[in-house]
């Protein structure tokens, strides 16, 4: 791999170059990452869309979301018909100048449960879990947690099935005082997302230093794995 390559390789913002039909030839770690949260035709769509109407270069400055992934402009370039490349161009996903989480050492499956039981009461809706058993005790603040979690179970009551998923993100981590902290998540879906809940989980997940996304049926919390 040339030094170039690695530039791109390593590069913070997502690179795919596509064929012509929509295949993908080559794609960097990051855009590795955010296949996980959309579907690769859709991003040939947005290459194709966007791309100069002659060969060469254009930079388009325009919002889109993806999951955890927000970017502000993509550049499309392509110098035959064969293949054209996207790259995207990120927003910072965590606030790194934010203070190192603090709390007490909890378990976070714990905290599931409990709140799942609460908002089941005297309710018909189905609550489905999908958890990594290998989650450790985790430090958070136990009270504004539980707010958190029953806000985003509020925001789906009308649905007759929500289900709540529990992993680790692979390859993310955050830095806090000059250490890596792994990064896993809690994704809690169902078919319809009550949106006038969306700046009320914002602010419960900012109080406890986590980020939180959210698409069309979906709600996830990034959380540092902090156990000391």
């Amino acid at each position: 791999m040339t030094f170039e390559q690695q530039w791109i390789e390593y590069d913070y913002n997502p690179f795919i170059l596509f064929s012509s039909s929509g295949k993908i030839i080559s794609l960097n770690t990051e855009a590795q990452y955010l296949l996980g949260s959309v579907d690769k035709n859709i991003l040939f769509e947005i290459a194709t869309t966007h791309a100069s109407t002659s060969f060469g270069f254009k930079t388009t400055f325009l919002e889109l979301e993806f999951g955890r992934y927000r970017f502000f402009g993509i550049t499309i370039g392509y110098e035959n018909e064969a293949e054209i490349g996207i790259r995207f161009y990120q927003q910072p996903t965590v606030n790194f100048s934010a203070p190192k989480p603090t709390g007490e050492l909890i378990n976070v499956y714990t905290l599931i449960d409990l709140c799942i039981s609460t908002n089941s009461i005297g309710s018909d809706v189905t609550y489905i879990k999908e958890l990594d058993p290998t989650i450790p005790e985790i430090r958070l603040h136990p009270d504004n947690f539980i707010k958190l979690l029953n806000k985003i179970y509020a925001s789906y009551k009308e649905n007759d099935t929500i289900t709540t998923k529990l992993f680790y993100r692979v390859g993310e981590h955050i830095k806090f005082e000059n250490k890596k902290y792994s990064l896993f998540t809690i994704e809690i879906s169902a078919d319809q997302f009550c949106k006038k809940f969306s700046s009320e989980i914002e602010l419960i997940a900012h109080k406890n230093n986590l980020y939180s996304s959210f698409t069309e049926n979906c709600v996830t919390v990034n959380i540092p794995m902090i156990t000391d």
